[in-house]
């Protein structure tokens, strides 16, 4: 398989830099079948990041779809509007500007938007993300609340971990590789093995049993050190998520010392959840350990009031 050196921004986006296999990904999620004569074309912005990540794998589909799929080992409740912002841009690259200020109407390619779960967190086998939750509320402006807001962007997520959403697995035999592959990566871990010394025999035995063989050999090394990367800054992004619990426990105390101990209670839960929503925790999860509600979970946005 050629790999486009333009898309290796993680092991994924690496393995499925290849046209015909985003096709067959695509169709696999969908439950659907195109002609193999469909042409598709990668157009993944490498200068929209995020904590200097690029995202993953955007792609047109005969002009008339355009994708978005991220990987994700933690489901981040932001993603929803990282994905608007994405497809802004994508439609800025793919649609001549000049058109939009012509009298007949400009045809655009039909948005789809999907987030790929294997992380070691549970989660469902499908889950959907809306831009709408993120909103304000008109009601705290003494506005009746509209039914259906004038902007919104949905988002697939589906659990890819080994035993989950096996239909869309098996129906992508590059994905089903995939899974496989970090499913033993996980496993030799288990064992007491290093990341790098799991990754090494996870790669080794999918080679020796024909899984993703051709892709492991040509980018064995490339692989390894990507796959290191990927999850050492999982592991950071756990230690800031930690570390903003004790800041929102520690400024939650100073402030019960101040204003009484009830207060002070509810405040230090409230400091716990924007610090936990700020750095990527799932709303039900921050929900469960603060015993707040969910109105109020959704008024923080990105550490509001």
């Amino acid at each position: 398989m050629g790999a486009n050196t333009k898309y290796k921004d993680s092991v994924f986006s690496l393995l499925f830099s290849d046209p015909d296999l985003l096709r067959e990904l695509y169709c696999a999620l969908e439950g659907v079948a195109l002609p193999p004569d469909v042409p598709v074309t990668i157009n993944t912005l490498q200068d929209v990041l995020f904590m200097d990540r690029v995202n993953d794998i955007s792609f047109e589909i005969g002009g008339k779809l355009v994708i978005l799929i991220e990987h994700q080992s933690t489901i981040n409740p932001n993603m929803a509007f990282r994905l608007l912002m994405y497809i802004a841009r994508v439609y800025e690259k793919i649609v001549d500007v000049k058109k939009t200020y012509a009298t007949r109407p400009v045809r655009l390619p039909r948005p789809e938007f999907f987030v790929l779960y294997n992380g070691a967190s549970p989660c469902p086998d499908e889950q959907t993300l809306k831009l709408s939750e993120a909103f304000e509320r008109a009601a705290s402006l003494g506005m009746p609340e509209k039914e259906a807001p004038s902007l919104e962007l949905v988002a697939r997520v589906i659990n890819i971990n080994q035993g989950r959403n096996g239909e869309i697995v098996r129906r992508c035999k590059t994905l089903n590789g995939y899974c496989a592959f970090i499913g033993k990566v996980r496993e030799y871990e288990r064992e007491g093995h290093s990341l790098e010394e799991a990754i090494r025999k996870a790669a080794t035995y999918c080679r020796d049993h024909d899984i993703l063989k051709e892709f492991l050999e040509k980018n064995a090394s490339e692989v390894i050190n990507m796959l290191l990367t990927e999850w050492n800054w999982d592991d950071a992004k756990q230690v800031w998520y930690e570390e903003g619990m004790e800041e929102g426990l520690e400024k939650g105390r100073e402030e019960g010392r101040e204003e009484g101990k009830e207060e002070g209670r509810v405040n230090e839960q409230k400091e716990i959840a924007r610090n936990a929503l700020a750095e990527g925790a799932s709303i039900e999860f921050v929900r469960k350990i603060t015993g707040l509600d969910m109105e109020t979970l959704k008024s923080f946005g990105h550490g509001g009031s």
